[in-house]
């Protein structure tokens, strides 16, 4: 199958750029009926960003997570073959900037650079006895990855009370994961559950339920009605896009069922964020070529965005390096920041360490920013940013107030917001959190103008400390130097609303 890896190629670059037709139609569902203000402009950005990874074939979220594959091919294919082929076709879009390099050891801490390593990436294979392959594609980035989460029954839930091994405590589950995930995972989410099996298999079935279309009515009544309630009922905890709050918080919800031991009840569940990156293609058997799309229809909707995303008004807050104590304490929760000028990104590896070792680079009076880009060096040696959206800022908490003090920090930019340490961090040192849009990586790749250097390249790509000048960077502050989080007014308001869902039951 000579064309085989050319269109595993094809499959990764589409499905990393291109929403299906299924997910297509339930955003633009969700931004047409969506009222709440900061919700509004959460999807208005979200849809501007669809369109231009579209029109540049770019990643729609920098995040491009850990590509899992579902081939299903005739008795008698080569199966080493084409999981080698398979290979080629990942590290190839790696190079070509389609993939951002994931694959990390998890002993030493080194990226591979090409998203090849152990168990990287999955690929699962399955005989049948029709005359063609299908392989389909799911791209399932980390933050919404760190929002699965696994229930064993019987169990007594954060506001929601005892789950029991029955029908009701499957459906409380599954409302507790939507509540628990908040704006961490890039709400408006799909949720895929898979009920039984043990703890390995419940997760597997669990993301299994992610390549089930959207629109799609599980043949099972019991369960087409579990699905059915489910999403109704966890939109009306009103989270939002973001965590923002709002009218929408999921689009979807898929269950599948296993049998289990006597011991054991497992509902796991797979969060998926917005940008749900899955397709699938069909392919000739003998040479390897594309014959068909699944999840793409005749019907797609081909342009998503409603407005211009963050439409500025003049009304809005904008800082440029040095900035002062004085103006971020002036600045609110809910008001619009616009950042021009110097920039640093800082996740994960560089947090611990800076806590540690102290920073080499000076950021008193700056802008840190959480995110780890998708990066290309160019044929002069300089760099460019081309995917660049926001990465969870909840992993950080244990080290942000003290880089914000240390450091003198006056702005950090994520997603998802931070708990109360940092809340504490931010009042005591003048400083604020900015929440950008999750997942809008083309849309913040356009505020950076240049790569002005990087740091502690050690780390890998992702991890490292990239210095940028932005122009017209924009979010929301969702908590201030004032002691007030939007984050947490959210989500004690959703478990209000979770409660009363449990008594009304």
């Amino acid at each position: 199958m000579l064309q085989f890896r050319d269109s595993i190629l094809k499959l990764i670059t589409e499905t990393s750029t291109n929403l299906p037709s299924d997910v297509r139609r339930v955003l633009k569902a969700a931004m047409q009926k969506e009222r709440e203000k900061n919700a509004t402009i959460a999807l208005a950005t979200i849809g501007t960003n669809i369109d231009m990874a579209c029109d540049n074939t770019s990643p729609i979220c920098q995040d491009t997570g850990m590509p899992t594959f579902k081939i299903k091919c005739p008795v008698g294919a080569n199966q080493i073959e084409m999981k080698k082929d398979i290979l080629w076709a990942i590290e190839e879009a790696t190079k070509q900037g389609k993939l951002r390099p994931n694959s990390v050891d998890s002993i030493t801490g080194k990226n591979s650079g090409n998203n090849l390593g152990p168990g990287v990436p999955v690929v699962y294979f399955d005989q049948w006895e029709k005359d063609h392959i299908e392989a389909k594609l799911v791209l399932k980035g980390g933050g919404c990855e760190n929002k699965n989460i696994q229930y064993s029954l019987p169990a007594t839930l954060e506001h929601v009370g005892k789950a029991g091994r029955d029908l009701d405590g499957i459906k409380k589950c599954i409302l507790h994961s939507i509540w628990q995930a908040q704006g961490q995972g890039c709400s408006i989410g799909f949720i895929g559950v898979g009920v039984g099996g043990d703890r390995t298999s419940g997760y597997t079935l669990a993301k299994e339920q992610l390549f089930r279309r959207v629109d799609d009515t599980n043949p099972d009544a019991t369960l087409s009605k579990l699905e059915k309630e489910c999403l109704e009922e966890g939109n009306k905890l009103g989270i939002g896009t973001m965590g923002f709050g709002g009218d929408i918080t999921c689009l979807g919800v898929k269950v599948g069922v296993y049998d289990r031991l006597p011991a054991s009840y497992f509902v796991s569940v797979a969060y998926n964020c917005w940008a749900f990156r899955r397709l699938g293609v069909t392919l000739d058997n003998t040479t390897g070529a594309i014959t068909g799309w699944l999840y793409r229809d005749n019907d797609e909707v081909k342009r998503m965005a409603e407005g211009a995303g963050f439409s500025l008004t003049g009304n809005e807050v904008v800082l440029q390096m040095p900035i002062t104590e004085e103006q971020v304490r002036k600045i609110r929760v809910g008001d619009i920041v616009v950042i021009n000028g110097a920039m640093h990104t800082g996740r994960d590896a560089f947090h611990k360490h800076v806590v540690k070792e102290g920073c080499k680079v000076s950021m008193k009076d700056g802008v840190l920013y959480h995110c780890g880009p998708v990066v290309m060096k160019q044929a002069d040696g300089s760099w460019k940013i081309t995917a660049a959206g926001p990465t969870t800022s909840i992993r950080e908490e244990p080290y942000q107030a003290d880089v914000i003090k240390q450091e003198g920090v006056r702005v950090v930019i994520g997603k998802g917001g931070m708990g109360k340490r940092t809340l504490d961090g931010l009042q005591q040192s003048g400083a604020i959190y900015v929440n950008a849009i999750g997942g809008a990586a083309q849309f913040y790749a356009e505020a950076i103008k240049k790569v002005t250097g990087v740091d502690y390249e050690e780390f890998g790509l992702p991890e490292a400390m990239w210095h940028l000048e932005v122009e017209g960077f924009t979010g929301i502050c969702t908590m201030d130097s004032h002691g007030n989080s939007l984050h947490a007014e959210v989500e004690k308001a959703s478990a209000k609303e979770l409660e009363k869902l449990m008594v009304a039951a």
